[in-house]
Parts: structure tokens; C-alpha cells; sequence
């Protein structure tokens, strides 16, 4: 039992709970801050023109002498791609293994901060104190290598973070997970879970990577002609068969797309793939060998618009084609929200005459990083914890696993479901939901970071929804009359030509308002527009039903 003390601990989460992506997760103790992992996600389809989504690290940087680094559990998008963003902000050590750290340079590197982020290299058996807590480390298998769950030892016992994880007993790297480490981690005493929720709706146990490779190895020898493969890039086990199934095909491999290529160059120099020499090809030289004898492996598994495979689709790719009787192999199921892109995708390589095989599970070309309910149930049961937070999942999914919690014997009122921002303190033991920190999303729209708000993407809801008027007028001050104008623009909302009826009306709406205004000696710039706002957004909207954005521009002389 912990000594009682007036410190406590919080743990907190700044993204990944109600949503997939942009997983972020604090711990602290007294004075001393761990930050678990630093992700992005790509934006909901309401969030026009913004590229990424990272979390808000308020918080942070309000308290960043406590922060004593960030902890990695491996090298996906959405638990490393806010680094460049937030290190510029925070600057703290990051610890990572040896992949996760490889993908992670490469990133920094591009934002130009690589030389003053301090890197530290950590494996399985690595223990850190950082402050009041040392950090420590056990193997997990994912569809990434190299990825690791975190046990922080805290005065009040031990927080344990999963990391994305399922239990593949049959590895294709030979990487088995730290069964035994978990074991001892739970017989230590575990104060509080929080596990990943992503497949918590899907019963039974997740299916062994290696399955994959036989399914590939058979979708190559029965293809005539050329194989496209479309994966994850981060998936370097399915890179890796894509690989094997070449080279038992005797088959040259093209890749496409600047993600793949950037994880095979940094998987290959780190050893994380084994490539027989000479396979690998220039695309450009894809079309001068036999169509039996070359396989492309590209990215676009979510139909992405820009990915290489959609161009191919569209036949849109400078350097490659799709021809009459390709196999196109999608291994990955889409994201909640993509499977329109991947439904359109797949109708485009039908039409240029493409064997598809797509749908995932059913195909046997694709199985999850991520463990289902028996995983889920077999990681509680190892770490038997005392307080459990779901996390990694949307909301539905958090509330599923909380369920398995339950008939693994954790008691109800131990079970935290918690929003971005939501804190958890344990003091002496007992847990309770602590006060709310900032947190939420912070857009990023080409080069600015967070300077497109709910404002502005209100306004850009409303021009894309009804379009712009501008309204031009030309005012003298001393004689209190329209000198010229007013002239209206219209942008997306008529087309000009054929509604000249209505914009004449709308005009002389304008002026008589103006008039009317002047007489009555309201010279005020904010009440004159507010004035035109209003009463030509009533009119506009009586006629067409539309309430497109009013710009009055008012110039005196």
C-alpha cells in the first residue's frame, strides 16, 4: 500500500479517445510530466481545405519544465506524425526503438529541427527515470516492427500503456511478444490500463500476419501478368511478404509513392527488410520487361486522391499504367470514413479491365494490426489492473472494451471512459475523475500551424455551401450621398448573366437602404454594413433560399 501523500497522479489524454488518430496520452506525478506518443489524423470531411489535425498541447507548454520527454510506441502516422509540429514548441527528448526513431529522423529532418531534438534509442529491455517515474518497456506485436508497450512505476504503482498490439503467436519477423515480461508487469500490480480499442467490436482473436503471406504467394502464381500490391508503407511485415511472394515468383518489384519508398529505403538500411539484390526496379523500367515478370507495390490501400494507385486508376501516373488482365491486390480494409474513395477506386481499375481483389479480411490478403476481443480480454486478464481506461478507439469502441473489462472481473466503477481533455487522479489508491485540461484540435492548412479556427471554417463551410457577394459603394462625406455604385460581384452564388434581374433588384435595395441611412445620419461604417448585411441577405434569402456571404465594401471620399 503507497504511503499516504498529498501528491498525486494524473493521467490524461490530448487525443485518441472518441477518435482514431492523434493519440497522445500524459502521465504525471507531482512535478514530473511523461508524454505517450505524439500522432496526427487526417481531417473529418466538415474541416475543408485543412490538411492535418494535431492535438492541442496547451497544457504542455504551460507546464514544459516538468516535461521530462516523449516516450514512442512505434512508428505510425498517428502516434508519431505531430512531432515536427510539437517539438517546435516543446523541445524535450524523444524515446523511441530503433525503426520507430529511423522513421521518426526522417521526419524531423524535413521540418529542419533534426540536430536540436535530443534522441534517445530504447529496445524492450530499456529502463528510464525520468523524475519521480522510471519508464520501462515490453515487446508487443503490431503490423509495424519494433513496437513496444509502456509500464511508468509511479509512487502510486504501475501505469501501463499497450501501444497498438495484438498477440500473434506465429510473427512473420520473428519478433514474439514479452508474454513473460506482461505476466510479471500484472504479478507487480498494475494500478491502471489503458489498452487499445480499436477492433473491440470484433470477436475472436485476430489473425496471424503470416496467413497473409500464403494468400499473397497464391494471388502471384495464378496472375498472368503484372501484380499490383497496394498496402499501409508503415506495414513493413507485409512489405516484406510482398517480397518473398516476388521472389517465388521470380518477379522484379517497382515501388510507388513517396511514403513507400521512404519506409523501404529506412526498413532496408535498418535491416528491417530483407531485399534480394537487383529485385528492386525503377518504375520507369516496369514496361520493357514481360508482363509475368514485374509487381508493383504501391500506396493508395484508402483510395486516396493524390496516392499512386488512384493515379494509375485514373491513368493519371506519369510512369505507370494499368493494362487489361493486372491483378490488383488492396491489402488493408479502409478506415471508417474512406471506404467511398476505396469503392470509387476499385470501379476505375474494373473499368481499365484489372483483376481486384479487395474487401480484406474475407480475401485473406489483409488481417489487423490490431487484437480483437479474446487480445483484449487475454492483455487484462495478464495485467489484472485496478483501474482500466480504454483508449485508442472512437467512442462506440472504448465503450465496447469497457464491457470486456467488466467479464474479465474489473468493477464497473473502475472503468474510466474519458474525452480528450478528461483527466484521471489516483491518490492513495483511489481514482476519481480529476479536472478538465485544455485540449482539442489544432488544424494545420499548408505552412500555418493552428491559425485556421472554427471561424474561419465557417466561413469556408459557408462559400463552398452558398458562394460570395460583394457589394462595392463609393460614399462622399461632406454631401452624405452614393457617389458611385453600389456594385455587386458575385462568386459562387449566380451566375451573373442569367440573373441580372435579381442582382438589378438587389441593387437598388442597396441604395434606397443607403439613402434611407443617410438621412437619418447613420454614418457609421459598422452600422452602414451591418445595415446592407442584413437587409440584402433577408431579400437574397427570400428569393433563392440562399444565404450566400455578404462583403459590403464601403470607401469614402
Amino acid at each position: 500500500m503507497p504511503k499516504k501523500t498529498s501528491d498525486k497522479l494524473t493521467i490524461c489524454a490530448l487525443g485518441g479517445v472518441g477518435e482514431i488518430g492523434k493519440n497522445m496520452y500524459v502521465i504525471q506525478y507531482a512535478n514530473d510530466i511523461v508524454v505517450i506518443d505524439c500522432g496526427l489524423k487526417f481531417p473529418d470531411e466538415e474541416m475543408l481545405g485543412v490538411d492535418i489535425v494535431i492535438p492541442d498541447i496547451t497544457y504542455l507548454v504551460e507546464n514544459r519544465d516538468k516535461v521530462r520527454g516523449i516516450v514512442l510506441t512505434h512508428g505510425h502516422e498517428d502516434h508519431i506524425g505531430g512531432l515536427p509540429y510539437v517539438l517546435k514548441q516543446l523541445s524535450v527528448p524523444v524515446y523511441g526503438t530503433r525503426l520507430t526513431l529511423g522513421l521518426v529522423e526522417g521526419k524531423l529532418k524535413e521540418a529542419g529541427i533534426l540536430g536540436e531534438t535530443k534522441r534517445v534509442l530504447i529496445n524492450g529491455d530499456s529502463e528510464i527515470r525520468m523524475g519521480s517515474l522510471t519508464v520501462s518497456f515490453f515487446r508487443t506485436n503490431h503490423s509495424i516492427p519494433d513496437s513496444v508497450g509502456v509500464c511508468v512505476e509511479t509512487p502510486e504503482g504501475l501505469v501501463v500503456h499497450t501501444g497498438d498490439f495484438k498477440f500473434d503467436q506465429t510473427p512473420v519477423n520473428e519478433q514474439y511478444a514479452d508474454l513473460h515480461k506482461m505476466a510479471e508487469i500484472g504479478k507487480r500490480g498494475v494500478i491502471a490500463l489503458l489498452s487499445d480499442s480499436t477492433n473491440a467490436e470484433r470477436p475472436g482473436f485476430t489473425g496471424s500476419e503470416r496467413i497473409v503471406g500464403e494468400a499473397l504467394r497464391e494471388a502471384f502464381q495464378q496472375a498472368e501478368q503484372r501484380v499490383v500490391v497496394a498496402t499501409f508503407a508503415s506495414n513493413v511485415h507485409r512489405v516484406q511478404q510482398v517480397i518473398d511472394a516476388c521472389h517465388a515468383t521470380n518477379r522484379k518489384l517497382a515501388i510507388a509513392g513517396r511514403s513507400m519508398v521512404n519506409v523501404v529505403t529506412v526498413a532496408s538500411e535498418l535491416g528491417y527488410l530483407n531485399v534480394p539484390d537487383g529485385m528492386i526496379i525503377e518504375p520507369e523500367e516496369v514496361s520493357k520487361l514481360p508482363a509475368n515478370r514485374v509487381a508493383i507495390l504501391s500506396t493508395g490501400s484508402q483510395g486516396e486522391p493524390m496516392s499512386a494507385l488512384t493515379r494509375m486508376a485514373r491513368s493519371s501516373h506519369k510512369k505507370l499504367d494499368i493494362l487489361p488482365g493486372d491483378t490488383v491486390i488492396i491489402a488493408a480494409t479502409p478506415i471508417p470514413g474512406n471506404e467511398r474513395y476505396v469503392g470509387r477506386t476499385v470501379d476505375e481499375l474494373y473499368r481499365l479491365g484489372a483483376n481486384v481483389i479487395y474487401g480484406g479480411s474475407v480475401s485473406g490478403i489483409h488481417v489487423s494490426g490490431h487484437g480483437s476481443q479474446e487480445d483484449l480480454k487475454l492483455m487484462l486478464n495478464i495485467m489484472k489492473p485496478k483501474y482500466f481506461i480504454p483508449i485508442h478507439g472512437e467512442y462506440r469502441m472504448l465503450r465496447h472494451h469497457g464491457i470486456l473489462a467488466e467479464k474479465t472481473g474489473v468493477e464497473k466503477e473502475n472503468i474510466f471512459m474519458i474525452d480528450i481533455g478528461d483527466t484521471v487522479e489516483i491518490q492513495n489508491g483511489v481514482a476519481r475523475k480529476g479536472a478538465k485540461i485544455p485540449g482539442g484540435n489544432v488544424l494545420i492548412d499548408g505552412l500555418g500551424v493552428g491559425d485556421v479556427g472554427n471561424i474561419v471554417l465557417r466561413d469556408r463551410k459557408l462559400l463552398s455551401q452558398d458562394g460570395i457577394l460583394v457589394v462595392v459603394m463609393t460614399l462622399s462625406k461632406q454631401e452624405g450621398r452614393i457617389l458611385s455604385g453600389p456594385d455587386i460581384i458575385s462568386r459562387g452564388f449566380v451566375y451573373v448573366r442569367e440573373s441580372e434581374g435579381l442582382l438589378d433588384e438587389a441593387n437598388k435595395l442597396v441604395s434606397s437602404t443607403l439613402a434611407k441611412l443617410m438621412t437619418e445620419n447613420v454614418n457609421e461604417w459598422a452600422s452602414l454594413k451591418t445595415h446592407v448585411k442584413d437587409t440584402l441577405g433577408r431579400f437574397l434569402y427570400e428569393k433563392t433560399k440562399r444565404r450566400p456571404m455578404i462583403l459590403p465594401i464601403i470607401m469614402e471620399v
